[in-house]
């Protein structure tokens, strides 16, 4: 039960401090956590990132004392953590749909209540999964920044137009890495902005060295984008997903329970290090049986 006390504790202690400058380190500490694991955890359950939990509680308590007529415009936007009245309006106008000065009108309103941390049993169903560890990994492709939070519908619709208006890149990996069947994609640097998600394929240490090289492969390869990334060797929970013909969906489920249910009893928390998710996507089999791995670096409690 520590995990349902500590994601509380950590929630209260937001709450009670809602209009100071908050520190991550300690919100995850009151949680009993590390600020990335918190993060991680807090982002796949609530569907929305830490910083913006706290931005949407903050527009609602501004939202209420305006129009309650308790505070000037100028006082709450220094109370809820806004270096102008300019920059407090345009937030404050994006999430409610009217000015500060509407608000004090009596213009309707968005709320979003404060969270409270339940215990629903769910589940009983069995997750399989292997614990091992990786050599480094040396992969090369190509980034974009990603909004919101890594697993969910956001997450689906980016990642598909990524790969349905890249096709060029990819076939160049693809043909370079002489691999059809395999895509490599890295989630890192998660942030209250969004995160990086990667396409990335394993090359040998000569195809890396000339790749990049106009005079060996008579183009520009630098047109596409393309880098080299190190992940250094580390521990994993390997998780694969059923064997379908379009398994995203249930990839972001997994990553949903896998927070739910398999972390807070597993022993392991999530480590500060990037996601790796192995697109099986051109088996030997056919489309339906393409499946993904989700390579999850985790560390021992």
């Amino acid at each position: 039960m520590d995990w349902i006390t500590g994601m509380q504790r950590a929630i209260d202690y937001v709450e009670a401090h809602i209009t100071d400058d908050l520190d991550y380190a300690e919100v995850a500490r009151q949680g009993y956590s590390s600020s990335y694991h918190f993060q991680r955890v807090f982002s796949l359950l609530c569907g929305m990132t830490l910083g913006e939990y706290i931005r949407r509680r903050r527009l609602t308590l501004a939202g209420a004392e305006l129009s309650a007529g308790e505070i000037k415009v100028i006082d709450a936007a220094l109370k809820y953590g806004y270096d102008s009245p300019d920059s407090f309006a345009r937030a404050f106008s994006k999430f409610h749909g009217i000015t500060p000065s509407q608000a004090r009108g009596g213009g309707r309103l968005k709320s979003v209540s404060r969270l409270t941390v339940k215990l629903v049993l769910e589940g009983g169903t069995e997750m399989n999964y292997r614990i091992e560890t990786k050599p480094e990994l040396i992969l090369t492709g190509y980034r974009r920044r990603f909004t919101g939070v890594p697993y969910g519908p956001d997450r689906e619709r980016q990642e598909e137009a990524l790969f349905c208006t890249t096709r060029a890149a990819q076939w160049m990996l693809r043909g370079i890495a002489g691999e059809h069947s395999v895509d490599y994609c890295v989630v890192d640097r998660i942030a209250d902005d969004g995160y990086d998600f990667l396409i990335t394929v394993r090359l040998d240490a000569a195809e890396r060295k000339y790749m990049l090289d106009p005079a060996v492969t008579g183009i520009d390869m630098a047109q596409f984008g393309f880098e080299h990334i190190t992940i250094p060797a580390r521990t994993y929970a390997v998780f694969v997903t059923e064997r379908s013909k379009m398994p995203v969906g249930e990839y972001c489920d997994i990553r949903r329970r896998i927070a739910a249910e398999w972390l807070p009893g597993s022993g392991y928390t999530l480590a500060d290090a990037p996601e790796l998710a192995l697109y099986h996507w051109r088996p030997a089999g056919g489309k339906s049986e393409r499946c993904i791995e989700i390579w999850l670096p985790v560390e021992a409690r």
